[in-house]
């Protein structure tokens, strides 16, 4: 078949375009598009647009898209394209077009080169996108050939991949439609559509080309780049009165309802609901772009009623998410809220976020359920978060700290006061210890007898039966109690948990758990607090199998008095922390040095004090500045981990990581490595989990080459192995010996790293799985296999924590002589005076321990924590009063000294360890020198040449 040439006309055109960088194959790159405008669409109002499904005109995002200014923003790709007028006649075998101009695309040599338009700027991730071409073919083939449409993506580290969309058989006699849809699960650095597909020699016809979304629509085009007001509304349509104007779905399809008949759904609020419905991920969902319509660093609250209709889910996790990306392409994904939605009835989801830098985009979407589970949307809303009235420190009326609420705990009076909780047997026995248990004795200062009876519980036919007794009344809001009992078992095939349990109204909370075998009586020691209002409380102890029998003696609980507890503590601090100096004055005028007075002020205090950073929180001044005056270490939250260096095999990304580094060094802070890996089976990336034993071999040891040789020398400590106690996914697939093996070479790579395991509740006695005694356990097993173990991890995420609980557990780790860390601490209360009670604890309990070398919390910032309500500054950056008690219990930690020299021409002071600055006057001179102060038994004397 003979080519198709074109009409001198077009020859003409196509010269007159030559100069225009995309035109005959040029490989220079797209210039930016034009700014779309209102004038660009139909003049009429978003209602008037609007059809009876609900829909808009969408915009069409193929600029040029009937090749009416010739070539403009098309490109081919390694080979020709010209562009044949409206009216200038048709090609061989194409009908007659007179009215519309088409492109031709020719020389092609390859069945994949065709024509292609830039639509980076144009689309984002989680829309549906809807393809409209109208093509043709013509040239060296017989019978029909194949046009397809396709998107290649380009991401940060230079890898391309292809997305197929459609495909069209087309013949040579006419114009065909090819129609197709995708979506993008997350945005690429650059996106180019481009149509290919015909035999090498045949020529591509292209008419016109059509790429819509709901979500652009009139309103999109026009709506203002700058941020609005706070008294505009951020949410366009947010009640759906006008039907799903600026709505589109996320990787699905959305509907307007006005009701749902067969399932007797009706709009809680308004006339109006929409469903995301033909979902098929977990991701998929109702969104709106809110670009523009939200300031950095100012927090806001995001409302919203949602429901579910789905088959065989009654109820699930709907997330409210907001993605964003920055100007460098930069992607983040930040949780708003979550809650678990029924399909019964219309639930509130509630949250806050703040965006630390102005994002380039900025959508807002609901996610989670199941595929196939409609998500329900009556309403929602984003409003600038209004600031809560400063709370009050809670003032127990009576409290009486040290006093057992327990009735009949010595059982004088058999089981009164006592009831069965369930169809089991109690009765009274004697021969349990006389002693109370040695963490509640820390505590009472007291050591009250025991009557040696206690509480035998037979007929278990459930592990919950037990013990048990009311005490609603006895119990006062926001006091810290401390639980602690002797219990025991009966004959039973091997090791049984055991714990004391409240139950609060319809909450279960964990007083207190321990591992107890059947020949001795344990110690069991755990604390809770209620902050609400409950009409029923209720202590049991529960736990054993079905079957073994239990035994209880002494159960005390009682409100602890912290004040008493942190007095005993300073006097151990000042015991392990402080030392005593001797300032040595000498000079030329040291003669008359008698009488000088002397100012010593500590700058710093050399106990390590740091704090969890995220890379989107150096993006924010505020935050640094309060971070570099007031930690001098950091660990990173995820940066570090696995599933963010390698998400995909071979996929490495350093880029946040490295930016953290950078910012700490810049700042004379110290960094923790978290973590080389992560044995929690949840925490595993996907690729990993499709591996054979000897490729995830292979993937272990290039996780420790990679990151330790990157890094050499940059980590004071690594977390080679996070959770062991709680996770064993390596082990289980690569033998016992891998994690010793992990140790081993990680110190082989990195010798300088001090290399940690870290694990959770080890500190607590909430948790039997991570108790000291397993900790222990685990470690020696670990050295005997020849880990060079440096450091051992105590998370800290604690709750009501008490003193003598949290020591116990410091001084059998302590056995171990090696340095202990918090390394992740947090403590949640929404009152932040309670809070601050909490943090006080901890960070006393670890500065008063001598094992005990340095606290990291694990952030301090709100809405960039892992817990809620555990924040010490505010979002917009306001300490709160758990923050303002971090910084006055650090300035305790801090000597301060003034005095005059003696007649020996010297000062003597005792003062906490650290770094100092010292001034002294003589001769109405003031000369000011710094010296250190470092650990040590004796006295320190420092000489100083004035």
């Amino acid at each position: 078949m003979k080519r198709l040439t074109a009409s001198s006309f077009a020859r003409r055109l196509f010269k007159s375009n030559s100069d225009h960088p995309h035109s005959q194959g040029s490989n220079e790159s797209m210039e930016k598009p034009p700014v779309i405008t209102a004038d660009s669409f139909d003049s009429k109002s978003p209602k008037e647009n609007r059809e009876n499904t609900g829909s808009y005109d969408a915009v069409n995002i193929i600029h040029n898209h009937d090749f009416s200014e010739g070539m403009h923003l098309w490109r081919a790709n390694c080979c020709s394209a010209f562009v044949v007028p409206a009216g200038s006649g048709s090609h061989k075998g194409i009908a007659e077009d007179v009215g519309c101009s088409y492109a031709v695309v020719t020389d092609r040599k390859e069945c994949w080169q065709g024509l292609e338009q830039d639509i980076t700027s144009r689309v984002s991730a989680g829309c549906v996108y809807t393809i409209s071409a109208c093509v043709g073919v013509s040239g060296a083939f017989h019978g029909s050939t194949e046009v397809q449409a396709t998107l290649r993506l380009v991401y940060q580290n230079s890898e391309t991949s292809y997305l197929f969309i459609s495909r069209k058989s087309v013949m040579e006699e006419g114009w065909q439609i090819l129609e197709g849809s995708f979506s993008l699960s997350t945005m690429p650095n650059q996106a180019i559509f481009y149509l290919e597909g015909p035999s090498p020699g045949s020529d591509l016809l292209i008419k016109s080309v059509k790429i819509t979304c709901p979500s652009f629509t009139d309103y999109e085009s026009s709506r203002p780049t700058s941020s609005c007001t706070d008294d505009e509304k951020i949410i366009v349509n947010a009640n759906f009165d006008d039907s799903l104007y600026s709505w589109s779905g996320r990787g699905c399809k959305v509907v307007c309802h006005d009701s749902m008949a067969d399932a007797n759904i009706n709009p809680t609020s308004g006339k109006y609901f929409a469903s995301a419905t033909d979902r098929t991920q977990s991701w998929n969902g109702i969104q709106q772009d809110i670009t523009g319509r939200v300031k950095r660093k100012q927090a806001y609250e995001m409302t919203a009623v949602v429901r579910l209709r789905g088959h065989n889910v009654t109820n699930a996790d709907v997330r409210g998410t907001l993605w964003v990306q920055a100007a460098d392409n930069r992607e983040q994904y930040i949780g708003i809220a979550k809650a678990q939605v029924t399909d019964k009835d219309w639930v509130q989801l509630q949250g806050k976020f703040l965006l630390n830098d102005s994002p380039s985009k900025a959508v807002i979407f609901l996610e989670g359920p199941p595929p196939g589970t409609d998500i329900l949307l009556n309403s929602l809303v984003v409003n600038r978060a209004a600031k809560p009235p400063p709370p009050s420190p809670p003032v127990p009326e009576n409290a009486v700290f040290g006093v057992n609420i327990i009735t009949n705990t010595h059982l004088n009076s058999g089981t009164n006061g006592w009831f069965p909780l369930g169809d089991c047997t109690m009765s009274v026995k004697s021969g349990s210890p006389h002693i109370i248990p040695p963490m509640a004795r820390d505590s009472l200062g007291a050591h009250e007898r025991l009557s040696g009876r206690y509480i035998a519980v037979t007929n278990r036919t459930q592990t919950w039966m037990g013990p048990a007794q009311v005490i609603t009344d006895k119990v006062k809001l926001c006091l810290t109690y401390q639980v602690s009992a002797w219990v025991r078992v009966g004959r039973a095939s091997g090791p049984q948990n055991v714990s004391v349990a409240l139950g609060v109204d319809d909450e279960w909370v964990n007083g207190g758990q321990v591992e107890v075998s059947d020949d001795q009586w344990h110690e069991i020691g755990g604390s809770f607090r209620i902050e609400k209002q409950a009409a029923k409380v209720m202590v049991y102890v529960q736990g054993p199998a079905s079957g073994v029998d239990l035994m209880v003696a002494g159960l005390h609980i009682f409100p602890v008095d912290r004040r008493a507890r942190f007095n005993h503590l300073k006097r151990q601090i000042e015991k392990i922390r402080k030392r005593d100096v001797i300032l040595k004055f000498s000079g030329s005028d040291s003669g008359c040095l008698l009488g000088t007075t002397v100012r010593v002020r500590q700058k710093q205090n050399s106990f390590p004090f740091g704090s969890c950073i995220c890379r989107t929180n150096i993006d924010n001044e505020e935050f640094n500045d309060f971070f570099v005056k007031n930690f001098n270490w950091a660990v990173f939250g995820n940066e570090l981990k696995w599933y963010s260096t390698e998400a995909q095999q071979g996929n490495f990304n350093y880029r946040d990581a490295d930016e953290l580094l950078n910012f700490c060094y810049k700042n004379n802070i110290q960094v923790r490595g978290h973590c080389i890996f992560w044995e929690v089976e949840s925490t595993v990336q996907a690729w990993i989990h499709s591996l054979n034993k000897n490729d995830l071999m292979t993937a272990v040891q290039n996780r420790l080459s990679g990151l330790l040789t990157r890094y050499k020398g940059k980590f004071k400590h690594y977390d080679v192995n996070n959770e062991m106690m709680h996770g064993s996914y390596y082990q289980d697939r690569l033998g016992k010996e891998i994690w010793a093996n992990m140790f081993k070479k990680a110190h082989e790579l990195d010798p300088s790293a001090i290399l940690f395991v870290n694990d959770y509740h080890v500190e607590d006695g909430c948790d039997t799985r991570s108790s000291p005694e397993k900790y222990i356990e685990h470690i020696l097993d670990l050295q005997d296999q020849g880990a060079p173990i440096g450091g051992i991890g105590i998370q800290g995420h604690i709750d009501s924590p008490v003193g003598p609980i949290v020591c116990s557990a410091l001084d059998k780790l302590s056995i171990l002589g090696l340095p202990i860390w918090f390394t992740e601490v947090d403590v949640s209360s929404k009152n932040e005076h309670v809070r601050a009670d909490d943090l006080e604890v901890i960070l006393r309990e670890a500065f008063a321990h001598p094992a005990v070398e340095g606290v990291i919390l694990w952030g301090f910032w709100e809405l960039f924590m892992s817990r809620e309500d555990a924040h010490l500054v505010n979002a917009e950056g306001e300490l709160n009063e758990a923050g303002k008690r971090y910084l006055a219990v650090k300035q305790e930690w801090l000597s301060h000294a003034h005095g005059h020299t003696d007649d020996q021409g010297q000062f003597s002071f005792r003062g906490y360890h650290g770094s100092y600055e010292v001034e002294v006057v003589i001769a109405s001179k003031k000369i000011t020198k710094t010296f250190v102060v470092d650990k040590g038994d004796d006295a320190l004397v420092i000489s100083i040449d004035i």
